[in-house]
């Protein structure tokens, strides 16, 4: 079976990991590199948080590349509080693989050198800011042309926000990047937003059993994401969420969309853009049902998926 071909752009913190490690599982993916960016901690610490995922899953030969250190314009924003200052629950490994691991190459000419490479077969998933692919897509033009389709965990269906009042958190990052991605990339693009992800979320059981397994990679997970995981099941997190507590592995759900299109259930297709000036609505997801916008790249935006497949792909992911 011929394996669908990935690009992995991510700002690595504890939900990316996870992310990442569902891709590697997958036996019908080829994970072609992993870009870069700021978002959740720093670049570098993105890129060590990389590195580290790939030598727990024994896929150490997949390169990764160094992308944009901030954004385009927006204010600096991090998760700090959530995914810990070093982006993966503050639990260093001293024997971690070090940047020297690092490609020289810088991750946005990665990107654009690595579409053109396999033009119209690869697709791009995109779990953190979208500063990467902005800058892509201005050096290169004819750069989403290359690309089969775009894969985003971001912005937000309903206003509901995670960082700010109506922002979730990656498109709040880099709200002008996330407006160049969605109103120049001309392939398909299929947006996991944050109120879909939340919807979609698991029960804290099925999380337990899940980190409890007695394998290598699950006991990273379980060590990786104990932080995050004590605020998800406080009374902030529950507050966060859009109905009640759970386990909500916001990325993965991207990427289970990428490699197995019968997880996604239902999409809305509609034209969107992204609100760049609003005090309380910068950063946000503009969800154009009416068509006023008369954008020709509707996107699809995702409804339901199959939680069982899903929860397969997450178990698969640690064995």
């Amino acid at each position: 079976m011929e394996k669908k071909l990935i690009l992995f752009d991510t700002d690595c913190g504890v939900d990316d990991a996870q992310a990442i490690m569902v891709a590697l599982a997958a036996p019908n993916v080829r994970i072609l590199g992993i870009t870069c960016c700021k978002g959740n901690t720093s670049v570098d610490n993105v890129c060590k948080n990389v590195l580290r995922v790939l030598e727990i899953c024994k896929k150490s030969e997949i390169p990764v590349f160094r992308g944009a250190s901030s954004s385009l314009l927006a204010e600096a924003v991090h998760a700090v509080d959530f995914h810990g200052a070093d982006g993966l629950g503050n639990v260093p490994d001293p024997n971690a693989p070090g940047l020297e691991h690092v490609k020289k190459e810088h991750g946005v000419n990665a990107l654009i050198r690595m579409a053109t490479e396999h033009a119209g077969k690869v697709s791009l998933i995109a779990t953190g800011p979208l500063t990467n692919l902005a800058l892509a897509v201005k050096m290169d033009p004819t750069f989403t042309q290359k690309l089969k389709a775009l894969y985003i965990m971001g912005g937000n269906m309903e206003s509901r926000g995670n960082t700010t009042v109506c922002g979730e958190f990656n498109f709040v990052i880099d709200p002008e990047a996330a407006y160049i991605a969605l109103n120049e990339f001309t392939c398909p693009i299929y947006i996991a937003t944050w109120e879909f992800t939340c919807e979609s979320k698991l029960s804290w059981e099925f999380y337990d059993a899940w980190v409890g397994q007695e394998t290598d990679k699950a006991r990273f997970v379980k060590k990786i994401s104990a932080h995050s995981q004590k605020i998800a099941r406080s009374d902030r997190g529950e507050k966060e969420l859009v109905s009640g507590s759970g386990f909500v592995p916001c990325d993965s759900y991207a990427v289970a969309a990428a490699i197995d299109e019968t997880i996604v259930k239902e999409y809305m297709q509609c034209g969107v853009s992204v609100e760049l000036n609003g005090k309380h609505t910068r950063g946000m997801l503009v969800i154009d049902t009416l068509d006023i916008l008369e954008k020709k790249n509707k996107i699809f935006v995702m409804k339901s998926c199959d939680i069982e497949k899903f929860k397969a792909l997450l178990n698969a992911a640690v064995k």
